[in-house]
């Protein structure tokens, strides 16, 4: 494309309405505990790249003012928490009526360990918890069920269900009132997000009361990214009006405005947007690029054609 502008250099007045946070999130309907994280960036990628620096002084921060604040903590090492397997070091604090009975912590070498940081009222069980890379906050009244693997920095709301087989591969914000079970990595999911069965979601961002049904998928490397060496993959570029925006990185998944959903076993290609009240049906792939708001995505094959043969060109 000609005339390609790179986003990272850009003043926030010059980048356009399809990046930017307030085309997605409205949080003044929807207050959002981290909403600071896409306030203090240009866009809404922006805030992707930045989620896991906002985690962790969020982690550091939110910690040490709750264990200066308090008198009535539990505070172990990760080798005095009966029945669970303790691999290197990591602090535990737990709250009065909090739950704690996991299966493995694996912590980091002497002095490098991580927090898990539990409120009162939560229940984890039989989980697999990763602090060797990054501290993990569990919200009041969350339910993270057992079989479930948890790698830090991440940050875990109030009243959240998280079903056996959800992976939260680090760099995670959740917000309060989520279902989860699917792999998450470098993700921020709002207040009451809905990704209650197996599926994949990285790099991305999605706003209040988004879903995505089951076995629905964000690619966020593109299928011929993929034969590049890592040092030699191209960044994408997106189109938005007359002009072409590269975004710095060749990875991301999908932005999903307020209300959005995906339908059973569709695929969005990696740097999908779409508006508040975006609704793809089932079996859907949705190219790179902008949709929505309010409008609802359909797959019609047989009106619209068929697979195309083509050879696979040197890369």
């Amino acid at each position: 494309m000609a005339d390609v502008l790179k986003l990272s250099e850009l003043k926030p007045e010059e980048v356009p309405a399809e990046l930017r946070a307030g085309n997605y999130f409205d949080f003044e309907a929807h207050p959002f505990e981290h909403q600071a994280l896409f306030e203090q960036t240009k866009s809404v990628y922006d805030a992707i790249l930045g989620i896991e620096d906002y985690a962790t002084k969020w982690l550091a921060d939110t910690i040490a003012a709750r264990k200066a604040a308090r008198n009535d903590l539990t505070v172990l090492k990760a080798s005095e928490v009966e029945g669970a397997v303790a691999i290197g070091e990591a602090e535990i604090v737990l709250e009065p009526d909090a739950v704690f009975m996991p299966t493995r912590i694996v912590g980091g070498k002497p002095g490098s360990g991580g927090t898990i940081y539990v409120e009162a009222g939560a229940e984890i069980i039989g989980t697999d918890l990763y602090v060797n890379k990054g501290s993990v906050y569990i919200g009041a009244g969350t339910v993270i069920e057992s079989g479930v693997g948890i790698k830090g920095p991440t940050i875990i709301g109030k009243d959240n269900e998280i079903r056996q087989g959800a992976y939260l591969r680090g760099n995670c914000i959740v917000g309060n009132d989520t279902v989860l079970r699917g792999e998450l990595k470098n993700v921020v999911l709002m207040d009451k997000a809905n990704f209650p069965h197996p599926s994949y979601l990285g790099d991305s961002a999605c706003g209040f009361m988004t879903h995505f049904g089951n076995q629905a998928t964000a690619a966020n490397l593109g299928i011929y990214e993929g034969l590049r060496e890592r040092d030699k993959r191209k960044n994408l570029v997106l189109k938005a009006g007359d002009k072409a925006y590269d975004l710095g990185k060749p990875k991301m998944g999908i932005c999903m405005g307020d209300f959005s959903q995906l339908g059973c076993n569709s695929v969005s290609d990696p740097g999908t947007f779409c508006g508040p009240y975006t609704i793809a049906y089932q079996l859907t792939r949705l190219t790179r690029g902008f949709y929505g708001p309010n409008e609802v995505l359909k797959n019609k094959p047989l009106e619209h054609g068929v697979i195309e043969r083509t050879p696979l060109k040197p890369l």
